[in-house]
């Protein structure tokens, strides 16, 4: 096994299992963490065993990272509970507050739970944007518009990944629920002043979060970068709001991302303005080119804040409070 501290980068792997090609790359010191989607998963043997291998390559382990919020993003199916769009809730906080909190607690418990059982670290989630309505991207991934009704429901799903030992990332800072583009395929902007923007920033400043993601979308009247390319915006994440966790880029790979130049340049951008993580997913090459081409300084802060999010000790399933998510997503679902 390989002792090195955690890199920067955060990668995919090709399949089902490590190739060699994956083990030479997770090898690498700028890699510190991994990034698993659908082609990585047929059920939770097999995906119990590719945890395994992975977190064997190296010491400290590498943390094992998913999008899997429930809804339209939840890589894992079969074989795992079908976790309902964030909606769902905020749909119930509009009839019974307190039921959608339990709820929130009890479904957070249940998506950590299963993720762990396999050996995945961390799901990104919870969703902090407000469903202002024009974002097909976002759309029911969001708890709701309004940010109470957001903040409460979020800090109580992340109570449960918390009792289930996982962490969590809000994302995607300061709000992508405004812009209709998607991230993915264009570069939103956002026109609206930071004061007009207090309503989106609301849950960043309540919350206890481990991790932010910044959005790919440029708000022009506070800086030209997107936001997370920008100091000004992850400053304020720091300063501001006190965020003392790992700040992820999102996905280098995604259009909204192009603005930085190429994908060299783009590792160089996010790390500059302050993330402590650059993920770059479904692009090989890329990877390739950032790992023979990349020489970012040695940052033992940014190495000790990564090292936090692999959770310690054996995992133990709460027969009760599994019991009780799986009884929440029937109701939601019902």
């Amino acid at each position: 096994m390989n002792t090195l501290p955690l890199g920067p980068l955060m990668i995919d792997v090709a399949g089902l299992e490590l190739s060699d090609l994956d083990r030479e790359r997770l090898a690498h010191p700028l890699v510190g963490g991994v990034i698993l989607f659908k082609r990585n998963y047929r059920d939770t043997q097999q995906l119990t065993a590719l945890c395994a291998a992975i977190h064997a390559l190296r010491a400290p382990a590498l943390p094992i990272t998913i999008d899997h919020e429930g809804g339209r993003v939840q890589r894992c199916r079969e074989g795992f509970t079908h976790v309902p769009a964030m909606r769902r809730l905020g749909d119930l906080w509009d009839r019974d507050a307190a039921a959608a909190r339990k709820a929130a607690a009890d479904i957070g418990y249940l998506l950590a739970a299963e993720l762990r059982a396999c050996g995945v670290d961390l799901s990104f989630t919870p969703v902090l944007d407000l469903d202002w309505g024009p974002s097909g991207v976002i759309g029911d991934r969001a708890f709701h518009r309004d940010p109470a009704a957001v903040a409460e429901l979020a800090g109580a799903l992340i109570d449960g990944l918390a009792a289930a030992g996982m962490g969590c990332c809000g994302k995607h800072f300061p709000g992508h629920g405004w812009v209709a583009a998607d991230s993915h395929l264009a570069i939103p902007v956002d026109e609206r002043s930071l004061a007009e923007m207090a309503p989106d920033l609301e849950p960043y400043r309540h919350l206890r979060l481990d991790g932010v993601m910044p959005a790919h979308v440029i708000y022009p009247r506070v800086d030209s970068r997107p936001a997370g390319f920008s100091p000004v915006w992850l400053q304020k994440l720091r300063k501001e709001f006190g965020f003392d966790g790992v700040i992820f880029s999102d996905d280098l790979s995604m259009e909204g991302a192009s603005f930085a130049g190429d994908m060299v340049q783009r590792a160089e951008a996010a790390w500059a303005a302050g993330c402590d993580m650059l993920l770059i997913c479904n692009a090989p090459d890329a990877v390739a080119q950032v790992l023979a081409n990349w020489k970012p300084t040695p940052d033992p802060v940014r190495s000790a804040r990564l090292a936090r999010l692999v959770p310690g000790g054996r995992w133990q399933q709460d027969a009760a409070r599994y019991a009780a998510g799986r009884a929440a997503v029937e109701s939601l679902t019902a």
